[in-house]
């Protein structure tokens, strides 16, 4: 129940977001490319948070291998959490108009990638044959 809970909370919270900034005009008249990057946010959002949540508690800021979590959003990507978060950005980006948060966005492409690595490293030290066959059938 609290995993369902914790989606339908995030679902809202996007929801509430894109609203107000439409509702408020905080980010300026509402274009096409504004519009699309808000969507863009709000869907991010929604599978960031859907992709921590199916994460559980094999989550972790520094990389350890706990479980191999194969379900969901992660049967079809290894970093769904990296791949959301750099695609909120991306719509943050063109929502905004913003050119600052291109250089965050130029910075945290390599970080993730870099960190998808060294998680790669650790799941297939202690998963092996099992984690290299989930990696085979997966993207990033």
């Amino acid at each position: 129940m609290g995993k369902q809970i914790f989606t339908i909370v995030s679902i809202v919270v996007a929801g509430v977001l894109v609203f107000w900034a439409l509702r408020t005009g905080a980010l300026g008249p509402l274009t096409p490319l504004r519009a699309i990057g808000l969507a863009l946010m709000a869907v991010a959002f929604v599978c960031w948070s859907v992709a921590r949540l199916q994460l559980g508690k094999s989550f972790s800021v520094r990389a350890k291998a706990t479980e191999l979590v194969t379900h969901g959003i992660y049967s079809k990507i290894r970093n769904p959490i990296y791949v959301f978060g750099t695609l909120f950005i991306a719509g943050l980006i063109l929502s905004t108009g913003h050119s600052v948060w291109l250089l965050v966005l130029l910075l945290v492409i390599p970080m993730q990638v870099i960190r998808a690595r060294t998680e790669a490293k650790v799941l297939e030290a202690k998963f092996g044959d099992a984690y290299r066959a989930y990696r085979a059938k997966t993207w990033f």
